[in-house]
């Protein structure tokens, strides 16, 4: 037997490790890590595939069969990751997953639906609008804190704003009574979709009212809301607001980049974006 020389195995005779093989070696990883024995690293990697965007179809498929697994369960019967693997979907634009996110929908972990639902609206999936509608049946008689946990029946919240940014006009009469929940959050996704639905500036005002009189992490969470919505009349309003600086800058950011796509084909700048930019600037 030859034994190799110790030369050949140097560093400086090896392969340089650039950041894209490095990358290349952490995405074979974590696909790898789905299919672990230790439930610790599956849950990171169904994780760490969405946060970086990995979009190969191996990884799609790995995350597709995620959602359906048994052994990652807490003590009152959640799926961690399944819940992983339902947000990680949506983030990496692929509709091959839009089947098992619906199928989600109907899982008994509050926290699964929930992603599922988000997942949906950010994949525009159409075909699973009859399935987030009927999480509205009973209506807001039915959407009430489960005892003993924090949360409603439903995930309501996630399915509002999905269906107000797939545009499901025909759940406007569904989505309309929530407007009178009594959990203000519940009221602003309402709001939010039905500004979507309708344009309708009274839906928006609503928003800009709650995000003068409501608390602190209320008016976090509108500001989220109006941006999502583009809802530029708030402009000035989302600047003056009684919170850090970077959330009205995410804000601010998201009116802009509803007035940019208009402009494509043209070389100048509306009025209304550049005084949105010039408030941003007074925020830096």
């Amino acid at each position: 037997m030859i034994e190799t020389s110790g030369e050949e195995y140097s560093a400086q005779n090896a392969p340089p490790l650039t950041p894209e093989i490095a990358f290349a070696e952490s995405v074979r990883n974590a696909i790898a890590n789905l299919q672990s024995s230790d439930l610790s690293l599956r849950y990171y990697a169904a994780w760490w595939l969405g946060k970086f965007r990995v979009s190969q179809p191996e990884a799609i498929d790995a995350l597709i069969t995620a959602l359906e697994d048994e052994a990652d369960r807490t003590e009152l019967g959640g799926y961690p990751l399944r819940r992983n693997a339902a947000r990680a979907l949506g983030k990496l634009g692929n509709l091959k997953a839009v089947p098992g996110l619906i199928k989600c929908l109907e899982c008994a972990d509050f926290y699964v639906r929930e992603a599922a639902a988000q997942s949906l609206a950010m994949l525009r999936a159409q075909t699973a609008l009859p399935a987030l509608i009927k999480l509205l049946d009973g209506g807001v008689d039915q959407a009430v804190q489960v005892p003993g946990l924090p949360h409603l029946t439903q995930p309501y919240t996630a399915v509002l704003e999905a269906l107000g940014a797939m545009g499901a006009t025909e759940a406007i009469s569904l989505v309309q009574p929530f407007l009178n929940h009594p959990v203000p959050r519940l009221q602003c996704s309402a709001a939010r979709a039905m500004y979507q639905l309708t344009q309708d500036s009274a839906y928006g005002e609503l928003l800009v009212k709650t995000l003068v009189t409501g608390d602190l992490k209320m008016r976090r969470v509108v500001l989220g809301d109006l941006g999502a919505i583009g809802y530029l009349p708030a402009a000035a309003a989302i600047a003056s607001a009684q919170v850090e600086n970077s959330f009205k800058l995410i804000a601010l950011k998201g009116l802009l980049e509803y007035q940019l796509p208009e402009q494509s084909d043209t070389f100048g700048i509306s009025e209304q974006a550049i005084q949105v930019m010039n408030l941003m600037d007074s925020l830096l």
